[in-house]
């Protein structure tokens, strides 16, 4: 038989065959098309940039209908913004060299003032705007910050930042939160650094952060033990003494402050406060809601027990986290981040308060865990967003019934606070058994 391609009588090479994959790379998460035979850089470029147009869109949407909200700001009770007034009367005292003397609603750290003054960089604006500008200013710069961090795989941390806080509403626009979870986020994505100038980056941003709004001080609390350890710390406490001293050298009555916070009771939004309403509703506990530094807290009998009783619990929370250091064995590039999430989570709910702000600053802190493969709290991350949701339809949408102490206020309240309880617990279990528990051979 003749053949009329001579050419192929001659075998084609076989082309090398790529290598099995060995034992200790990590198993593939997603089907991708970066596993493809045919994907070229090109497409690569072509994806990585669609992905990002994708994020920056849905940031956009999101962001425009909270401002929609915030410039309408008549959902439930309405007056979200307010607290904007509040810091621009709080300006003026800063302006006049002092702190707000004697002002039982100003229980920030001294670094606070500088998030207060800071609309004054833009003297074109009104304050209101300056500040909502500034904001959202903070909120990008996460949301960059958390897509760089994940930018193997499918941004999912900096999803869950775009997407989960929105569910707060307009809230966000209108609280300095956004600016100390910035600060937190930065810190901890910095400390993920092999580099001395990271680690010592990482810590001055924890510094500032902790005069800002103290929980941001956390961040440090799973950096791992050694030379990342020694450099952080000690640069975040270099930078808070220069940031403190530096404030009061500049305006009088620095510390005031911790007087207002020392007499802060039961908020009807704690964990403690639902136990009360639980107990008032059952005919159990007759104490009554007061409106008090700036937020509705109950009194009457047993307030000041249960208030010790949670000072108490936040000590031992903080021992706990103690405890957990000495006896960690097993660090991975996640476990700062994982720590970080179980700290304040921990102080939150053993907290007597729990303003609506604060699952900001959890959002904030589920989202950079999420920028980590190694991070064993996505089952609390996903506990979190129904916990936002329920966060925003307890203030502003609901919060007279909440404050009425009806039915629907208390189921509310219940069930978001029982998903908080749920996922401190859960994420202080998984952060002892991935690192201190002994692994089964």
């Amino acid at each position: 038989m003749t053949n009329d391609h001579p050419h192929l009588d001659h075998p084609r090479p076989t082309p090398p065959q790529p290598s099995p994959r060995s034992s200790s790379e990590p198993p593939t998460l997603t089907k991708s098309p970066f596993d493809s035979d045919t994907f070229t850089s090109a497409t690569f470029v072509t994806v990585g940039r669609t992905r990002y147009l994708a994020l920056a869109v849905v940031w956009l949407l999101t962001r425009a209908g909270m401002l929609l909200l915030l410039s309408r700001d008549d959902l439930g009770i309405g007056g979200v913004g307010r607290e904007v007034g509040l810091y621009q009367y709080w300006y003026g005292k800063f302006a006049e060299g002092t702190f707000p003397p004697g002002d039982v609603t100003w229980q920030y750290p001294p670094g606070a003032g500088l998030v207060i003054m800071s609309p004054g960089v833009l003297p074109w604006l009104t304050y209101f705007q300056a500040f909502v500008a500034l904001t959202l200013l903070a909120d990008a710069v996460v949301t960059a910050a958390l897509a760089r961090a994940d930018s193997d795989r499918l941004t999912h941390g900096a999803l869950v930042w775009v997407c989960g806080l929105p569910l707060l509403l307009h809230l966000p626009l209108a609280r300095y939160d956004v600016q100390s979870t910035a600060l937190a986020v930065l810190a901890l994505l910095a400390l993920g650094a092999r580099s001395t100038r990271a680690h010592q980056l990482g810590g001055a941003l924890a510094g500032i952060g902790a005069m800002v709004k103290v929980w941001p001080a956390l961040a440090l609390i799973g950096t791992p033990r050694g030379r990342t350890t020694r450099e952080a710390w000690t640069a975040a406490a270099v930078t808070a003494l220069v940031l403190l001293a530096t404030l009061a050298l500049f305006f009088s009555d620095a510390l005031g402050f911790l007087r207002q916070q020392g007499s802060r009771g039961i908020q009807i939004e704690s964990l403690w406060g639902t136990a009360l309403a639980l107990s008032g509703a059952g005919g159990v506990w007759p104490g009554r809601v007061e409106f008090r530094y700036g937020a509705f807290e109950y009194v009457g009998p047993y307030v000041s027990s249960l208030g010790h009783l949670a000072l108490l619990l936040t000590v031992i929370a903080f021992g706990w986290l103690l405890l957990w250091r000495l006896r960690a064995r097993r660090w991975t590039p996640a476990t700062p981040l994982d720590a970080a999430l179980a700290a304040v989570l921990l102080f939150t709910v053993t907290s007597r308060v729990i303003s609506p702000q604060y699952m900001i600053w959890l959002l904030g802190l589920a989202a950079v865990c999420l920028t980590s493969r190694r991070t064993v709290m996505g089952p609390v991350a996903l506990l979190l967003l129904p916990a936002a949701a329920l966060s925003s339809l307890a203030y502003p949408v609901l919060y007279d019934e909440v404050v009425a102490g009806t039915p629907t206020g208390l189921a509310v309240m219940a069930l978001r606070n029982a998903l908080l309880l749920t996922a401190a617990l859960l994420a202080a279990r998984r952060l002892w058994t991935s690192t201190v528990t002994p692994v089964e051979e």
